[in-house]
């Protein structure tokens, strides 16, 4: 059944994903929508448990800890976008199951029996694969800091959810403390992107070289208005729903099945970003893509032949 949850938590985050491509060509302040998708999840978090009324424990207390280490993931994932390669980036997003084997094992004794290891190699060979059809090479690793953060706090991240079920914690106490967390932290992050744009903004208006380019923006060379505030934080709830929807079955998961292999088939969640480009967005697959994919594939029939 944990090879259900988590496939279907799979789906919910690689529609995330494909929101997030999408979002991300719009120019739109990424603090205040990702604020947004956590205020999100803590209203629905809230609205749901008033019905189903799960009890809290100290278990739940996990949950502050989820929502800083994704936190720092996604703040250290676009980071490393603005500063570095994206493909790198991209490479290290779909690495953080190594990382939760790794600690799984060292620090509760997980093993994976032969099929199971057999399975999770094809699976991150195959996402390797996928992430790693740029050109990425050891002589255009910028970013890289950036990107083995932004592992390590995703496989903290699945970690902690993990530790969570192991004290009984229940799903949805967890995830309001985690949203709440995620959405004080998301919010203070916005307000001083707030203050620095203004503090820039105030130094710029008295450069005379920006009242030039303000004239050429007035002459029809501007870049497209950014979305209003309302309009981001609004947007950014809609695709919070598909981020609560995704942690509502990560935990069930993690809590029936093996940490790494429940890890490693949720960032399975690239295949469906992919399978976007390619037929919405009528991108080519490159043929290292192609291998990726029917790779991944491949260990998904083996991991589901050995669950």
């Amino acid at each position: 059944m944990w090879f259900v949850f988590a496939a279907a938590s799979a789906v919910c985050f690689g529609l995330r994903g494909i929101l997030y491509q999408w979002t991300s060509q719009r120019p739109i302040d990424r603090n205040l929508l990702l604020l947004g998708v956590y205020l999100s999840g803590t209203i629905i978090a809230f609205a749901v448990n008033a019905f189903v009324r799960q009890p809290w424990s100290s278990g739940c207390w996990v949950g502050v800890w989820m929502g800083l280490f994704s936190f720092i993931s996604n703040a250290s994932m676009y980071r490393g976008f603005a500063v570095g390669r994206a493909s790198v980036i991209a490479m290290f997003t779909g690495l953080p199951p190594v990382v939760v084997v790794t600690l799984a094992y060292l620090l509760w004794g997980e093993r994976l029996n032969m099929w199971q290891t057999c399975s999770f190699a094809v699976i991150v060979l195959g996402i390797l694969m996928i992430r790693y059809s740029n050109d990425i090479s050891l002589r255009n690793l910028q970013g890289a800091g950036w990107g083995a953060l932004t592992m390590i706090a995703f496989g903290i991240t699945d970690l902690s959810s993990k530790k969570a079920t192991m004290l009984g914690a229940e799903t949805l106490p967890t995830l309001m403390l985690m949203y709440v967390t995620g959405t004080v932290l998301f919010g203070a992050a916005w307000y001083a992107g707030r203050r620095k744009l203004a503090a820039a903004r105030a130094i710029a208006a008295a450069s005379s070289e920006v009242r030039q380019s303000v004239a050429e923006a007035a002459a029809g060379k501007a870049s497209p208005a950014a979305w209003t505030a309302p309009r981001t934080l609004l947007w950014g709830m809609v695709v919070g729903l598909t981020n609560i929807s995704g942690m509502m079955l990560v935990m069930p998961a993690f809590k029936l099945g093996v940490t790494g292999l429940v890890s490693v088939v949720i960032a399975m969640n690239v295949v469906f970003v992919l399978l976007y480009a390619r037929f919405v967005l009528k991108e080519r697959f490159t043929k290292l893509e192609a291998g990726g994919l029917t790779c991944a594939l491949i260990g998904i029939i083996i991991l589901r032949l050995a669950a």
